[in-house]
């Protein structure tokens, strides 16, 4: 039996007791004792050795299972694992003193003896054993009501069972005190535990499955107990009988209980998900507890039988009878007082929570309605008044589904269904936006709102949290459209411009040859700022946007990229011929130019300017980077001809870019040669002047002595053929990395001298986030350059320019953060220049937000960019982070940024491009002079120079000794490339 129980065991382990094999062989095993003992051993001392050491293996057996499993087990109940195995190992040595006596000694069994007190001790660890396993009440009324509920069932078991056989065994004449009192006490504890069983409820755990088999187990050996306890049937009971096969099957059940329905490989016992109960049992629960309440009036009905028994057998009720059953009586009439009260306090409590819940419903300012299964609302809070405008009465009985928008309710009616068929477990609640009917507007139709919504199961229905957020959805949609909108005249900005191309290029047109890109510049528009002023500049482009808007088809696009550059997009109209579609572009081009050449009357002033247009045609395989690009170069390809004309781009243009191939040997020539100079312009707070920090920025110093800026780099080695304006991916490749990496290098060990020096302004660098991604700029290389100069952290700012969607903002979230791991600062320039998208500020880490210089320029003329700008100043001072305004030129438009929050400023109206030697000297001082606002006057346009600006040559042909400053106006005139 040991060997057979081992296997048992092994197999449950391995196998996690799912499989049938543990259980047929458990069936056969307690079968085939059973077919044994039925047909007696087929001799008397087999019969004596199974009914005595074979019970003995079985019930050790079962102990040393429990054990097993109470020492592997992390679950919290673990010794009642234990006192199982202790009240099956006090059975088993029960059943080895028995066979002792009839099989080694063969004597008869006194009584009593050794085995009797071993088989007593078998109750007392299996009802605590239980009682570990129940959970336990949590006021004093369930303990008392719990207390009850086991008088009740033990008393009536009681009744029962001295009406039926112990009468007869407390009046056994012939015996002793002690065989009497131990005939006795064996049906007795049975009782007290059949009690226990019946009375208590159980804690659920994972392994639910191993507590029933345990308490089924203990059930069979209590029903032998009580078959035993009969005269009629202890009388004849030899060792080895029918009546031994029920206590070998509840051995060997118990033996089998722990490992039956094991989930867990470590044997621990994890509370199980509602969700799994649920799918486990969907119907039992009610079932049990309909059967637990009914409990304590079952035990009142046996005790009723057993009384009647005794009269029905013509006797008088014996006195144990008598009492006990008044006892149960009474106990059913504290018990059933005890559940009124209980009743009662819960009635009450119940409509406490219910008219909290009413008012909190009632006083929501969100709508709550409950909608059935079929869709119909059955309820409305009142706060639908307020929200909708509709009486809640007049909702209620409608469908949901005739209050949502016909083009939102497909989208809701799919996610509902979706919703519907997923897992609560998994899926509790979801969220919908979608637009509802609110009344009727003041013409008469539908008013609509949006709302967003929170809904949950209820009852096969749904219930519904809804909120009015139309605010918030024309503020997104707002946001929306100035980020992709021009702010000056509206049109599409180069972002939603390039977004166009890709979507013209990917669509169904994607194989029209007959999509083009127009590029369009205005020559002469410098002349007009220079002459009329900047107001009558702003005036001009927006006349010019709106002769551009009305001059395309309603499915093309016109945008404006920025100053005085504009784009429009041509979609193909599927005509056959190239000759034929080449001519209606270029017809399109020439009525642009015609009409956008003819005379503005701006300022009062009749003002006229040409339009220089390049124009590409989509071919197939082309990128949108690749036709935008084909565009510009044809665009300033006509302004290089003579302007005021119409150019076609040619593949021979692309000449100029492969002539520029050698560029980066250039650059590093010049850096080698030292005629790369990095200059500094200071970054002042606007409050008091102070110097907080300073950007770099690159110049390149000819054999003359000039220096020219990056963007007339190109212009000055290669003399003529190319435009500062070409962006192409490997003239990027070439020119940007290296120039990006000396710039840095650099940067950052002029900043550590300063720093050792005594000036601990940090310095910026602007950067590109193509820059920022690439391998040169990888965090280590970060790293290594600010440990090779001795930069301290937080002293260098790397100013990310503008945004780029071919870069990954995931990965590009990656890098800035492992970045400002390091100590390095992250400013986002050229923000609400059209081409930062909010997107990015929303992503990225950024502790510096930097103004695009077109916003400064026209912040004091132009009421529009006064608002833009004062909006995004806000954002960022809601995100706490730093604002610094790029350009700044005239001490207006540093009145105008004070009073706008602005916190520091940059541009000529403190310091132009400083040396490293005036630098040094500016840093000593420390500070600029800030205009005062109330000495400020609006028609004080001269810039406030420092003594300390470099002069800057704007390229051309100019006299070597001819040297200007930057102008100082917005929407400067694209600069015409030298011939």
């Amino acid at each position: 039996m040991s060997a057979q129980g081992a296997v048992i065991s092994r197999r449950t382990v391995s196998r996690a007791g799912t499989g049938l094999l543990p259980q047929i062989t458990l069936a056969l095993v307690c079968g085939g004792y059973a077919i044994g003992a039925a047909l007696g051993w087929g001799s008397t001392w087999l019969a004596l050795v199974m009914g005595d050491f074979g019970l003995a293996a079985a019930a050790l057996a079962a102990a040393v299972s429990c054990l097993c499993y109470a020492r592997g087990t992390c679950s919290r109940l673990r010794p009642a694992w234990v006192l199982f195995a202790v009240s099956s190992a006090m059975a088993g040595f029960g059943d080895l003193v028995w066979g002792w006596y009839e099989v080694v000694l063969r004597q008869p069994v006194p009584t009593p003896s050794a085995a009797d007190f071993c088989f007593l001790l078998f109750a007392p660890p299996a009802i605590v054993g239980l009682l570990v396993l129940a959970k336990r009440p949590v006021t004093k009324a369930g303990w008392t009501c719990l207390g009850l509920d086991a008088w009740l069932i033990g008393g009536s078991l009681l009744t029962i069972s001295w009406s039926l056989a112990l009468a007869h065994t407390a009046h056994w004449h012939g015996e002793s005190v002690a065989e009497a009192a131990l005939s006795l006490a064996y049906p007795l504890l049975d009782i007290v535990l059949v009690s226990i069983v019946l009375v208590l409820h159980f804690r659920r755990s994972t392994n639910r499955s191993a507590i029933n088999t345990a308490i089924a187990a203990l059930a069979l050996t209590v029903l032998c107990d009580a078959l035993f306890t009969s005269p009629l049937l202890r009388e004849h009971y030899r060792s080895g009988q029918l009546l031994d096969a029920g206590w070998f099957a509840g051995s060997i059940l118990l033996a089998y209980a722990p490992w039956v329905g094991r989930r867990d490989s470590d044997g621990c016992d994890r509370a199980p998900t509602p969700s799994r109960y649920r799918r486990a049992h969907p119907s039992g629960r009610p079932l049990v507890g309909s059967l637990a309440a009914l409990t304590p009036y079952l035990a009142a009905a046996v005790c009723t039988l057993g009384i009647l028994y005794n009269v029905f057998k013509g006797g008088m009720p014996d006195r144990v009878v008598i009492f006990t059953a008044c006892t149960v009586v009474l106990a059913l009439v504290v018990r059933q007082g005890i559940m009124l009260l209980d009743n009662i306090n819960l009635t009450h409590e119940l409509a406490q929570k219910e008219n909290h819940f009413r008012s909190l419903v009632q006083g929501s300012s969100d709508v709550i309605m409950i909608a059935g299964p079929t869709g119909v609302l059955r309820y409305v809070s009142p706060a639908a008044a307020g929200v909708y405008g509709i009486d809640p009465d007049d909702l209620e009985g409608t469908e949901l589904a005739s209050h949502i928008h016909p083009e939102d309710l497909g989208a809701v009616v799919h996610e509902l269904r979706r919703f519907l068929t997923a897992q609560p477990a998994e899926e509790p609640t979801t969220r919908i936006e979608c637009r509802f009917r609110a009344g009727r507007s003041r013409a008469g139709g539908a008013q609509w709102l949006n709302v967003e919504s929170t809904v949950n199961r209820h009852h096969g229905g749904l219930i519904l949290n809804s909120r009015d957020v139309t605010e918030r959805v024309r503020l997104q949609e707002q946001l929306q459209h100035n980020a992709e909108h021009d702010p000056l005249t509206d049109l599409p900005n180069r972002a939603l411009f390039t977004e166009r191309v890709r979507q013209a290029l990917s669509g169904r047109r994607t194989t029209d040859p007959g999509t083009a890109a127009l590029f369009i510049d205005l020559d002469g528009f410098k002349a007009v700022n220079d002459t009329i002023g900047h107001q009558a500049g702003d005036e001009l482009l927006i006349h010019a946007a709106r002769r551009l808007q009305e001059s395309v088809r309603a499915g093309d696009t016109a945008a404006r990229l920025g100053g005085d550059e504009f784009a429009a997009l041509i979609l193909g109209d599927g005509s056959p011929g190239a000759a034929a579609r080449e001519c209606r572009i270029l017809e399109i081009a020439d009525r642009l130019r015609d009409r956008l050449s003819r005379p503005y009357r701006v300022a009062g002033t009749d003002v006229r300017v040409a339009a220089s247009i390049g124009v590409a045609f989509a071919e197939p395989g082309i990128t949108p980077t690749d036709l935008m690009r084909n565009a510009d170069l044809a665009m300033y390809r006509a302004k290089a001809a003579g302007k005021g004309r119409v150019e076609l781009y040619a593949p021979q243009m692309q000449a100029d870019i492969v002539r520029r191939g050698s560029l980066a040997g250039r650059l590093r020539t010049a850096f080698r040669d030292g005629e790369f100079a990095l200059l500094h312009q200071p970054v002042v707070a606007l409050d008091s002047g102070r110097i907080t920090a300073v950007a770099a920025q690159a110049r390149w110093r000819s054999q003359q002595g000039i220096l020219f800026t990056p963007d007339e780099f190109l212009r000055v080695w290669e003399n003529g053929g190319g435009h500062p304006g070409s962006r192409t991916p490997g003239d990027e490749a070439t020119r940007g990395a290296e120039l990006v990496r000396c710039l840095l290098d650099e940067a950052v060990a002029q900043a550590a001298e300063r720093h050792r020096a005594g000036h601990t302004a940090p310095v910026a660098v602007r950067l590109s986030p193509r820059r920022v991604m690439d391998r040169g700029m990888a965090q280590r290389s970060v790293e290594t350059l600010l440990t090779r100069h001795g930069l301290p952290s937080g002293s260098l700012i790397l100013e990310l320019a503008e945004s780029d969607p071919r870069i990954p903002l995931d990965d590009l979230e990656r890098r800035l953060a492992a970045l400002r791991r390091l100590g390095v600062r992250i400013a986002l320039d050229g923000f609400g220049g059209g081409d930062a998208a909010f997107g990015a500020l929303r992503r990225l880490p950024v502790d510096v937000l930097k103004l695009d210089r077109s916003l400064i320029e026209g912040v004091v003329e132009s009421a529009r960019l006064h608002k833009i700008t004062a909006g995004l100043l806000r954002i960022a001072t809601d995100l706490g982070v730093q604002s610094v305004a790029d350009g700044v030129d005239l001490p207006e438009q540093v009145v105008a940024l004070q009073a706008m929050g602005c916190t520091h400023g940059q541009g000529m109206a403190f310091s132009g491009p400083l040396d490293e030697h005036r630098l040094r000297r500016a840093l000593t001082l420390g500070e600029y002079p800030v205009p005062d606002p109330a000495d400020a006057r609006q028609d004080d346009r001269k810039a406030v120079l420092t003594s300390s600006a470099l002069p800057v040559r704007m390229g051309g042909a100019a006299a070597p000794d001819s040297v200007v400053h930057p102008p100082l106006r917005s929407n400067n005139e694209t600069s015409v490339p030298p011939t």
